[in-house]
């Protein structure tokens, strides 16, 4: 989604696959964060290697440049993750927050959502977690959930936002379905590039599949846009 909308205004965009083993100096390159989550084999060796990089991370993250993380990667970057058997895993640390799954006898939080942001704008997408997220005083919820569950489905916050990092349960749907969402992301690496505050202005682009596909879950949600 990046790269299209990057490519659809003429911005050049040069992709870095981080995969384990990746070096320090990749990641300085980067002026754009995107981190996913898996399946636990595969998050637990991700978290190993990365484990060795919190401290360059957790530089690239305090010197604000934007990231995106969603479930599995926002979970890490938190205190920890209590497993469904009492299991503590160390998080980096580098946000306040943790997680805590309550176990077998507890549902997972899944199916579509919508998110009120801060700017009154409505965020749509779909979340499956089992962890359970709660916010410290050092970072703000990305938003007000409106429909769905959110970070814990008890006190109506989903995601965290630090600086310009944005942590949230929404999965890979947040940046197609929210074409905003993603420019603004684009908007912040630009400025934080070229050293411009705010002075970044985006061409529009045609983004009529992308309203049909938010359309689409807000009146599935019973919601307005």
């Amino acid at each position: 989604m990046f790269q299209k909308r990057c490519e659809g205004r003429r911005i050049k965009l040069e992709i870095i696959k981080l995969n384990v083993g990746f070096t320090d100096t990749d990641l300085k390159k980067c002026n754009l964060l995107f981190m996913g989550g898996a399946q636990d084999k595969q998050q637990q060796i991700a978290a190993f290697d990365l484990m060795k990089k919190k401290k360059i991370l957790r530089e690239i993250i305090e010197n604000g440049t934007p990231g995106l993380y969603v479930c599995g990667a926002y979970q890490f970057l938190g205190e920890y993750y209590k497993d469904a058997d009492g299991t503590v895993i160390k998080g980096l640390g580098i946000l306040d927050l943790y997680t805590e799954n309550p176990g077998v006898n507890f549902s997972r939080l899944i199916g579509n959502c919508s998110v009120k942001m801060a700017d009154g704008s409505t965020i749509v997408g779909f979340e499956n977690h089992g962890g359970r997220t709660f916010l410290g005083k050092q970072v703000k919820p990305l938003g007000k959930i409106m429909k769905g569950f959110g970070n814990n489905g008890r006190d109506g916050t989903e995601g965290a936002v630090y600086k310009n990092s944005f942590g949230t349960y929404l999965h890979g749907p947040i940046l197609p379905k929210n074409p905003v969402f993603a420019d603004n992301l684009i908007k912040i690496a630009l400025e934080k590039k070229y050293g411009v505050s705010p002075a970044i202005n985006l061409s529009p682009l045609d983004d009529s599949l992308e309203k049909k596909a938010r359309n689409a879950i807000a009146n599935r949600l019973g919601v307005k846009l």
